[in-house]
């Protein structure tokens, strides 16, 4: 066979892989070229502009900071948590905890889409001809996929992007993906908009917002909470599954 015809049989499994190899580029260069400038001071500095550019085009701004966020957790640049206190600072805090959840779901999906389609599918083709304990920890991931995703969404610990690149090397399916972080985000989204709805006084007051406030009792309490009712599934399908034995 010649050549050109390996490579044109070739060359779509090899594009599958670009979109996510695209991601993990521009994820490092915003990593080294932006951390030091998605900040809260940056905020403070441009709060009066971006004040009169919402009183003065409410929704070309509504537009710009929902493709901003949606890029910046698609790319996983640095910010995001100042981003979504951005949210709650300029469209208050049902307004801003919306734009929030909705821009953080379509930045993962889109980190989730494109892992799927390069590496994940190779990954999970390779778990499913495989035999022994990772392909039954695969089977038993797909048959609690809701609550287990509920859980990586919902526990603070688990880092956002891994909980969008894991769902898609291990073959989770779209539809519980899209819907368990969109619910299960929305707890940490309020918390965080609802600093920025504060945080204008906390500027004028010389300060900076506290994200600390994630850790108080009073608040992660309650998402640790709804984080053990998703367990719940899991904790009685083990119960039933010992009583069976």
């Amino acid at each position: 066979m010649p050549d050109t015809d390996r490579d044109r049989r070739s060359a779509p499994g090899y594009l599958r892989h670009l979109p996510l190899l695209a991601i993990l580029a521009v994820a490092a260069i915003g990593f080294f070229t932006l951390r030091d400038q998605l900040t809260f001071e940056t905020l403070r500095e441009n709060r009066d502009a971006l004040l009169a550019f919402r009183d003065s085009n409410y929704l070309g701004l509504a537009a710009a900071f929902l493709g901003i966020y949606v890029a910046m957790v698609a790319f996983s640049l640095p910010g995001a948590s100042v981003a979504s206190v951005t949210g709650g600072f300029l469209f208050g805090l049902w307004t801003g905890t919306a734009f929030n959840v909705v821009a953080a779901t379509l930045g993962a999906i889109a980190i989730f889409l494109a892992a799927r389609a390069g590496l994940g599918r190779t990954l999970a083709a390779r778990i499913d001809a495989s035999e022994g304990v990772v392909r039954t920890l695969k089977r038993r991931l797909h048959e609690n996929e809701v609550p287990v995703l509920f859980l990586i969404r919902l526990i603070p610990v688990v880092p956002f992007f891994v909980a969008n690149l894991v769902p898609a090397l291990v073959g989770v399916k779209f539809r519980n993906f899209a819907l368990t972080t969109a619910l299960g985000i929305i707890p940490g989204a309020f918390v965080f908009t609802s600093i920025g709805v504060g945080v204008g006084e906390v500027f004028d007051r010389g300060g900076t917002p506290d994200l600390s406030l994630l850790w108080e009792p009073q608040v992660i309490g309650p998402i640790l909470g709804l984080a053990a009712l998703a367990a719940l599934p899991l904790v009685v399908k083990a119960v039933r599954g010992r009583k069976e034995l």
